[in-house]
């Protein structure tokens, strides 16, 4: 049995909370509001997942060195733009050689930095690895079969976590490339945007599937660039996330785009859907680290432009129909 620490109450470190519950750990979820904490002890609930109830076992605290001390393995959990200043405060309690799991999915707008980077970078004595996949927290908190896949620098620390995380309903795979892994679970975020958009302004399936395809185009295009593996982006945490992400209505990134779609304001979308929208955070890293490497990513500049500048999604879409013809793969040669 293993002593973790799961740090953000939010939909998905709930559910991960139950998962290593359930896999005999011994389990300790931290939400930075004591009133929260006092709500999920007393209730035993959590408010983005009102169906499910937390196992008695799981302790609840508010209490940062509490989650986090003496742990063997910690699950950060809190929203993309958070992961600093919570890993910047979590810090002074973590010891040397703790495994430190990034849940979080998202791109360091000021910095481009990844999740494991700011780990790394604020918690030195720590070491980092990444969770990622299509994992929908609603249907993982009820035991639906999932699966996905633990990045680490060690193979050894890979294992460890697949050990952990693994069980009869949540199957883990491992994998080297954390920057790939990263890469696409963040980016498919932007996509999941604009395939919303396309639903709430009546398109159908065609759309749907074109805006899938061609975006992962652009997230392996770029994630190869800075030197992710092409493999990774067509495995779970690129196009399987990418899919679920895409086409479920548990999607907040595609629902937020389904109201856009209907003509709401970013800010009204994201209001309405009253979860964090990793994908609007994401959308601004993305085309900036398509400047920086010098990456084409037309879907992902126009959702830019719809939800900073104001543009039309009509207008948008008509942009990218009516770009210069291409070739599908320009690798491919011609016989003749």
């Amino acid at each position: 049995m293993a002593k973790l620490g799961v740090i953000g109450a939010g939909s998905w470190g709930t559910a991960l909370a139950i998962l290593l519950n359930e896999n005999g750990n011994e389990v300790t979820l931290w939400s930075h509001r004591e009133t929260e904490a006092e709500q999920i002890r007393s209730t035993r609930q959590v408010s983005k997942l009102p169906k499910v109830r937390l196992p008695e076992a799981i302790q609840v605290t508010s209490d940062l060195e509490a989650a986090s001390a003496q742990k063997d393995i910690l699950i950060l959990v809190v929203p993309s733009h958070c992961v600093r200043e919570t890993a910047k405060k979590m810090s002074s309690y973590v010891e040397a050689g703790t495994v430190i799991v990034s849940a979080s999915k998202g791109i360091e707008e000021s910095t481009l930095a990844s999740m494991t980077d700011i780990v790394s970078e604020l918690i030195p004595q720590s070491e980092a690895a990444v969770l990622s996949g299509p994992s929908h927290a609603e249907e993982v908190a009820k035991g639906l079969p999932t699966t996905c896949v633990v990045g680490a620098r060690c193979e050894k620390t890979a294992r460890y976590l697949q050990q952990i995380f693994m069980s009869p309903v949540f199957r883990v795979y491992i994998s080297p490339d954390m920057l790939g892994i990263e890469l696409g679970g963040a980016l498919k975020n932007v996509i999941a945007l604009a395939a919303g958009i396309a639903d709430g302004m009546g398109y159908g399936d065609n759309a749907k599937a074109a805006l899938i395809t061609r975006g992962m185009v652009e997230i392996e295009r770029l994630g190869v660039r800075m030197g992710g593996k092409p493999e990774t982006f067509f495995g779970l945490t690129g196009i399987g996330d990418l899919i679920v992400t895409c086409a479920s209505m548990h999607s907040r990134n595609r629902r937020a785009g389904i109201l856009i779609g209907q003509g709401y304001t970013m800010e009204e979308a994201m209001k309405e859907v009253n979860m964090v929208v990793e994908g609007v955070y994401s959308a601004k890293s993305a085309i900036l680290l398509s400047r920086k490497y010098g990456v084409e990513l037309p879907i992902i500049e126009q959702v830019n432009k719809m939800l900073f500048e104001g543009k039309n999604p009509k207008e948008a879409v008509s942009d990218l129909m009516l770009r210069d013809n291409k070739q599908e793969n320009p690798l491919l040669p011609w016989e003749i």
